[in-house]
């Protein structure tokens, strides 16, 4: 988040030095030349309200005409290939101003049609752009391969010198064009192309505004259309290769950021996660699982006992009390019938250790057995009996 906070602040910063290096720059450059032309233009006045003995407001009212009647000499403005010429200025906002509806209805409809026209109009031109660009990456790899190129890849600075000479390419051909229809010099028809396809649109210079164009030169009309299309759709596929990558630059940070948080999340909830068992395997007491053995939590650690750090010898094991685990089988172990005396089992005791307990299931001889013929349960008999030292052997030391 500090990097994109960073990066939108060093372009305001720009944006707005930029902004005064411009300013400057005209000032130096236009102030003195307008200066000259508006001292003309006064003299000019003062010499036609001498000659022709003008009042000043019949001089104003003279102007308002003259402006007035100013698009009108390019023939009908909204018959439908002069609307068509208006709705292209529209929807690619290059808005030359050379002609505005006169009607309310009129500009009603030009906002709803330009929140339209204009979302769509840039999408359609993006897609242009990237597919064009997709067909420019195919055929330089294909020139690569018939020169028999070692490396066949397109590089991005393959892409952005082909868009670059498209570019140039499409200037030239439209200034060479409109200067031979507008008789314009080439420097100015090449200004009017840059200053169109860029959808500046200062209106100083407007195709088909002479001679009734837009109704006496049919094909004069359908180049001017196609070129300002083709013309976009070229400067399109330049700016989504070169510049939206910039424009992305933010959102691909953020994703990255996120991306981040996310894993050293997981990390952390990993970390809790072990944490918590290693305490709980700490606290407790296991049997492990080994053959005909089980594992449960018997008898958790005393405090005291958690704390202590184990000790194994091989001549000497530390121990708590011992339990005596046995099981009682069915009478078909033992043919004899039920003795009178008290039911007598044979055990075996397994030492329980820290952290775990291992017992066995011995096979068990049973002399006695209930009326009902199930086997009675087992007792539970200490270490010391004379049955379970002779079952002595059969303990087993923890895993």
């Amino acid at each position: 988040m500090k990097r994109q906070n960073l990066r939108t602040v060093s372009l305001i910063l720009c944006i707005f030095s930029y902004l005064l290096v411009g300013a400057a720059v005209f000032d130096a450059l236009e102030s003195e030349a307008e200066s000259g032309r508006r001292r003309l233009l006064e003299q000019k006045r003062g010499e036609l309200r001498k000659k022709y003995r003008f009042s000043a407001d019949d001089y104003r009212e003279l102007e308002r005409l003259v402006l007035q009647a100013e698009p009108h000499r390019a023939g009908g403005q909204w018959k439908f290939a002069g609307s068509f010429y208006f709705a292209i200025t529209v929807i690619t906002t290059i808005g030359y101003g050379h002609a505005a509806p006169g009607t309310d209805a009129g500009k009603v409809f030009c906002m709803f049609y330009a929140v339209l026209g204009i979302p769509l109009t840039l999408v359609m031109f993006q897609s242009l752009g990237e597919r064009m660009n997709t067909v420019v990456r195919l055929l330089l790899k294909k020139i690569k391969k018939c020169l028999g190129m070692k490396k066949t890849n397109v590089s991005m600075e393959n892409m952005v010198l082909v868009g670059f000479l498209s570019c140039m390419g499409t200037l030239c051909a439209g200034a060479a064009a409109f200067s031979y229809f507008e008789g314009w010099t080439f420097f100015h028809a090449y200004y009017y192309c840059f200053i169109t396809l860029t959808t500046i649109g200062f209106g100083d210079f407007v195709a088909l505004q002479k001679n009734e164009a837009l109704q006496k030169k049919p094909p004069y009309v359908a180049f001017s259309f196609m070129y300002i299309l083709v013309g976009l759709t070229v400067i399109g596929a330049f700016l989504n290769l070169v510049v939206l990558r910039f424009l992305t630059m933010n959102s691909e940070d953020e994703r990255r950021d996120a991306e981040e948080r996310a894993s050293l999340r997981r990390v952390r909830n990993n970390i809790h996660l072990k944490a918590k068992e290693d305490s709980k395997n700490r606290d407790a007491i296991f049997l492990p699982i080994e053959d005909r053995t089980s594992q449960m939590n018997l008898i958790p650690l005393m405090q005291e006992d958690a704390d202590r750090p184990r000790r194994h010898s091989s001549n000497s094991t530390t121990r708590v009390p011992s339990f005596c685990t046995c099981l009682c089988y069915r009478p078909r172990l033992c043919a004899s019938p039920a003795p009178s005396h008290p039911e007598t089992l044979s055990c075996h005791t397994n030492p329980v250790y820290y952290n775990s307990i291992s017992y066995k299931i011995d096979e068990v001889s049973l002399s006695t057995r209930d009326p009902t013929g199930v086997s009675s349960p087992g007792s539970t008999l200490s270490s010391n009996s004379p049955r379970c030292r002779e079952h002595h052997r059969l303990r087993r030391k923890s895993i």
